[in-house]
Order: structure tokens, then C-alpha cells, then sequence
């Protein structure tokens, strides 16, 4: 099975499934020296384990991750970095009457197609459970581009018909609901129409946006390697994304060029932009402003509802999916959106280490 490895320089490739023995990844490219502990990695993963309200699957799973290989006395050795979280609460048997039948909004029938074979159980590698691996890499990204001064904030900016305007945030909040929602009222609101949802066997949609802070001018590609472009794909590849912005987004395509152009300044001697509709990327290189980006996800494909579907052998007939399911996926995603996105970042700023002469000699020179 091809395409489960991402990155060019900072590479990753996940494995597992998720009702087998575990998941997990490998890390490529990460150079030696940085410190790192599994507590690092394991902050990461709490964010998206599940259990946390009850809003999320009730599935019991610690998400504990163990180091295999590439740390040595708590610091990264330069060699891959290989991290596994084992499967402990598995209920396979709730996935035993899908074998035969497609599931709606789910891969059974395009991967069935695909491979002439499945992993009905859970969904297999199309499974929520697929990015533990994203998570896990992606903390460790993090910890290099903090390492770098570069920051990521990311937070759920909508739930179903519940939208916060950026002039309501309120960004020490995030963590104080279950929802990482920027505005404690704006999570109320929401999850009052979470209990409704689930009072009717029914799930929410929602957007996650992704600010990233301090990133040097400059980085990214100008043709197919683009940092949108990088940002667009590594953030559509998780499986509940619908829909990619970077900076107004879809509004740009309603708006006019004098209003939409970010006009340059200098304060305090450096070069600025006076606004920001470009979401900090130019020509696909980031231009020093705040890099902002939007995830849409789509509900929930399990729901309890009955809904009609077919059999593998084209048979007509209704399905009513049991088990244990989030209404809405957008919490949980937060932090995976949070870590493609670095992942992404670090894989660019190696890249961009040997675009100029100057700095290849320099640093051969030292």
C-alpha cells in the first residue's frame, strides 16, 4: 500500500490499523540533538485520545506511546524515530454485520474496489485511529519549530451552525472547554446542540483554524512545492477534511483586487504588510505575517440512524451502525490539523536551508 509516507527531508510513515495490535509511525530526517522524552510525544496524543467528554467515543484507549528506537539518553540520536501505541479496547465484534455491506461516507466500498480486500473492522488504515502516528510525529515537529521561536495555535472555530468571529476570541479559553473552542460562551452554545444531535442518532460538522506565528520570510517552494500548496494537500490528506483555506479564503473570490491586496509598510525599519487577506503566504512563500488556515470537517459518517445502503453483491438494504462514535470530530482534530501542519513546516524550513549560496558555505564554514 503506497501513500502512507509524507515529507520530503522530515519524513513520516504511518502504520497500523485500528483494531489490530497497534499504530504508529516512523520519523525520517529528524537531525540528532534535540531532547525528547515520551512525555513530549504523549502530551500531544491526549489532545486527540478519546473519552474526554461526551461529545467523543466512548472507546477506552490510554493512546500511550513508546519510543522503539532513534532517542538515546533523552536525546534524539539522528537515526529514524520509531513510536507505537498499542490497541488495548478493541470491540470487533461491533463491526461483524459490516462485512458485506458499505457504509455511507465511509472508504468500505472505494477500498473494497481499490484492493479487492478489507479490514472491515473499524475501517482498518481509513480509521480516525490512523492519526495517533500524525500526532505523534507532529509533536515532535513542534518541539523543533518552538525550538526555532515559530509558534501554532489551533482551535475549533465552528461547530455545526456555531461560528466564533475573530473579533470574539478569547485565546486562554481554548483550553478550558472540551471543545478547544476560543470562547467559553461559543462552547456552551455548541455543545447545546451536540446533546440535541445526539438525542436524534445524528452528528455535526464543523472548521478548525490553525495561526502560526514567527515564520521567517521565505520558506516554500515556488512552483508545485508551494507552502500553500504543502499546507492544502498535507491538511486535505486527513480523512474528515471536506474543505482547505489559507488566509480569507473563500472570501477572496467575492472581493476586489484593491481591496484584497495587502499594501507593504516599514515599521520600525522593517518591511510589513498593513493587512493580511493573503494569510501570510506570497507566491507560495511565507511573507513574515501570521500564516492563518481553515480545516472544514464533515460530520460524523457513523451514526446510529438507520440510513439505506447495499451489499458487495449490489443487494439493497439498511444499515444501522452501533458501536462507539464521536458526534462531531472536530475536537479531537484540532491538535491532528496542528500537527500536519507542522510536520509540513519543518519539512519546508530544511528544504529552504540550501536555497541561497551563501547559507550552504556558512554553515560548512562553522
Amino acid at each position: 500500500m503506497s501513500g502512507s509516507t509524507y515529507g520530503n527531508i522530515f519524513k513520516i510513515m504511518t502504520w497500523g490499523e485500528s483494531h489490530g495490535s497497534g499504530v504508529g509511525v516512523v520519523i525520517d530526517g529528524c537531525p540528532s540533538g534535540l531532547p525528547l522524552c515520551e512525555k513530549d510525544i504523549q502530551d500531544f496524543l491526549d489532545r486527540r485520545k478519546p473519552g474526554q467528554s461526551k461529545f467523543t467515543t466512548k472507546r477506552n484507549e490510554s493512546d500511550q506511546v513508546e519510543i522503539l528506537s532513534g532517542v538515546f539518553e533523552g536525546v534524539t540520536t539522528g537515526t529514524p524515530i520509531s513510536l507505537m501505541v498499542r490497541n488495548q479496547d478493541q470491540h470487533s465484534k461491533d463491526y461483524g454485520n459490516l462485512a458485506s455491506i458499505y457504509r455511507p461516507g465511509h472508504a468500505d466500498y472505494t477500498f473494497e474496489q481499490k484492493y479487492g480486500h478489507r479490514d472491515y473492522r473499524g475501517g482498518g488504515r481509513s480509521s480516525g485511529r490512523e492519526t495517533i502516528g500524525r500526532v505523534a510525529a507532529g509533536a515532535i515537529a513542534s518541539k523543533i519549530l518552538s525550538t526555532l521561536g515559530i509558534q501554532i495555535c489551533t482551535y475549533t472555530k465552528a461547530i455545526g451552525p456555531v461560528v466564533i468571529e475573530p473579533s470574539d476570541y478569547h485565546f486562554e479559553q481554548i483550553y478550558e472547554n472540551k471543545l478547544y473552542m476560543p470562547n467559553n460562551e461559543a462552547a456552551q452554545k455548541a455543545g447545546a446542540y451536540l446533546s440535541d444531535l445526539m438525542k436524534t442518532l445524528d452528528s455535526s460538522g464543523g472548521s478548525i483554524e490553525c495561526v502560526i506565528t514567527h515564520m521567517p520570510v521565505g520558506i516554500g517552494e515556488t512552483v508545485f512545492d508551494k507552502l500553500d500548496a504543502s499546507l492544502a494537500k498535507a491538511i486535505m490528506s486527513i480523512g474528515a477534511v471536506k474543505a482547505f483555506e489559507i488566509g480569507d479564503g473563500f472570501e477572496a473570490a467575492s472581493t476586489i483586487g484593491s481591496k484584497n491586496n495587502d499594501a507593504f509598510t516599514v515599521k520600525n525599519g522593517k518591511i510589513e504588510k498593513e493587512t493580511n487577506h493573503s494569510g501570510g503566504i506570497l507566491g507560495g512563500m511565507s511573507d513574515g505575517s501570521p500564516i492563518i488556515l481553515r480545516a472544514h470537517i464533515k460530520p460524523t459518517p457513523s451514526i446510529s440512524q438507520e440510513q439505506h445502503t447495499v451489499t458487495k453483491d449490489a443487494e439493497p438494504t439498511s444499515i444501522t451502525i452501533h458501536g462507539r462514535h464521536d458526534p462531531v470530530i472536530v475536537p479531537r482534530a484540532v491538535v491532528v490539523v496542528e500537527s500536519m501542519a507542522a510536520i509540513t513546516l519543518v519539512d519546508l524550513l530544511f528544504q529552504n536551508m540550501n536555497s541561497q549560496m551563501d547559507g550552504v558555505v556558512k554553515f560548512y564554514e562553522d
